[in-house]
């Protein structure tokens, strides 16, 4: 199966200059392994994903919904606040269990409207409905958000509760930098303003 990667550029006729494409068709390739945290720059040492519980809940009900094609979007947030605030689902254009693809007209609608709110795409997001939430050798190689969380969801246990406690689906999160992986802790917090009481996902 060939790889297709649809760029802004591609939309609008130029290289962006200020987001990355994340947006691509992709094999099912699931053999990918996260990196030795060790080994990761300093910068991305210890970083954690801290998410309000609704935007944690409405990322696993999009990935429930689409199930079993795979689901993917993006929530924005004000550039360099590393908070996501705005939650954007996507179309998956290739409406697949295998692979995802966002919509070249969405695209470029998402990246005019996060320029237009000075924004930045603070977590990239998809999901897995067949295996574990881990970034496969291809997510790595098309991960080019530097300083965006990439957040897998696998829905492969179908499970019908909120994905916090005793929940079948697995919400991780990882840093992708120069195809180096490394994952960090998720913390779910109920506000950023009121209630800093972080429930922390963590999966063996």
């Amino acid at each position: 199966m060939s790889t297709s990667i649809t760029t802004v550029g591609d939309v609008i006729g130029r290289t962006p200059l200020r987001h990355n494409p994340f947006a691509r068709a992709r094999p099912s390739q699931r053999s990918g392994t996260a990196g030795d945290a060790a080994s990761a720059p300093l910068f991305y040492r210890g970083r954690v994903l801290r998410i309000d519980r609704a935007t944690y809940d409405a990322i696993v009900a999009h990935a429930r919904e689409d199930h079993p094609d795979e689901a993917c979007g993006v929530v924005a947030g004000p550039e360099g606040s590393d908070r996501p605030e705005r939650f954007i689902p996507m179309l998956n254009a290739a409406r697949s269990p295998t692979f995802y693809e966002f919509d070249s007209g969405d695209l470029l609608r998402l990246y005019r409207e996060m320029d237009d709110r000075g924004e930045v795409p603070v977590v990239v997001y998809h999901s897995h409905t067949a295996t574990e939430a881990r970034p496969s050798r291809t997510d790595i190689s098309y991960a080019s958000e530097p300083e965006a969380h990439y957040v897998l969801v696998s829905t492969r246990e179908h499970g019908t509760q909120t994905g916090l406690a005793g929940d079948d689906v697995e919400f991780r999160s990882f840093r992708i930098v120069d195809g180096e992986v490394n994952e960090e802790d998720v913390e779910v917090v109920e506000s950023y303003l009121f209630g800093h009481s972080p429930t922390t996902v963590v999966y063996d």
